[in-house]
């Protein structure tokens, strides 16, 4: 409870176990990270619409996409990245709850944004997608054109260019997506998915056909 505001959690009559006995899988948090170009988005919309199709609850919070919106008011200091961080992983904790599986697709380039974020969603539901490519091949996709203007110092801190990338030391799952095909990284990504969220599945299912 908040001293200064005097707030206090309610927790409701539905569960988020009881969402995930009607799901029939469970909850989680994906955090796909890797350079501007690397695949994240990509992937993350094509394995959404894999899990879409076998009747899985599962949403893809892309990060230019929060930008135009929950995170519409920040800039790309290093406070506000971190605010943007913050404020996501707050918003995947809550869609967790719904018994969402959520794919975030953001660079957060320091490892410590990634600590916050799974801090935050807590670690028993938080798995690191590290989403690798090099550089080069990163720019040779950029169709917004973003690198080029970094390069002509027209965009400040552009994380490859004049801001750095910590890449994830230990991830739960590497993806990479200039040895691999599409379909492989999808693949791969999704199966990952599955095997982290459904091998409660049986559980589930007998949970919800047992008798009250």
């Amino acid at each position: 409870m908040s001293s200064e505001r005097n707030i206090q959690k309610y927790r409701g009559k539905v569960f988020r176990e009881d969402r995930e006995v009607l799901n029939g899988h469970r909850s989680a948090v994906f955090w796909f990270t890797g350079l501007s170009g690397s695949g994240k988005s990509t992937i993350a919309h094509e394995v959404e619409k894999q899990l879409f199709d076998r009747s899985m609850r599962a949403y893809v919070f892309d990060g230019d996409n929060v930008r135009h919106g929950l995170c519409g008011d920040l800039s790309f200091s290093p406070a506000a990245r971190t605010e943007n961080i913050r404020r996501i992983a707050e918003v995947s904790k809550l869609f967790t709850e719904n018994g969402t599986i959520c794919m975030c697709a953001f660079i957060s380039p320091l490892e410590k944004y990634r600590q916050m974020a799974r801090e935050i969603v807590g670690d028993a539901d938080f798995y690191e997608i590290f989403i690798t490519c090099p550089l080069e091949v990163c720019e040779e996709r950029d169709v917004k054109g973003y690198y080029k203007l970094a390069r002509e110092g027209k965009i400040k801190n552009y994380t490859g260019i004049s801001a750095s990338y910590e890449a994830p030391e230990a991830p739960d799952l590497v993806v990479d997506t200039d040895k691999e095909t599409l379909e492989e990284s999808v693949a791969k990504v999704s199966g990952f998915i599955l095997e982290k969220v459904g091998f409660q599945a049986v559980q589930i299912a007998q949970k919800k056909n047992s008798p009250k």
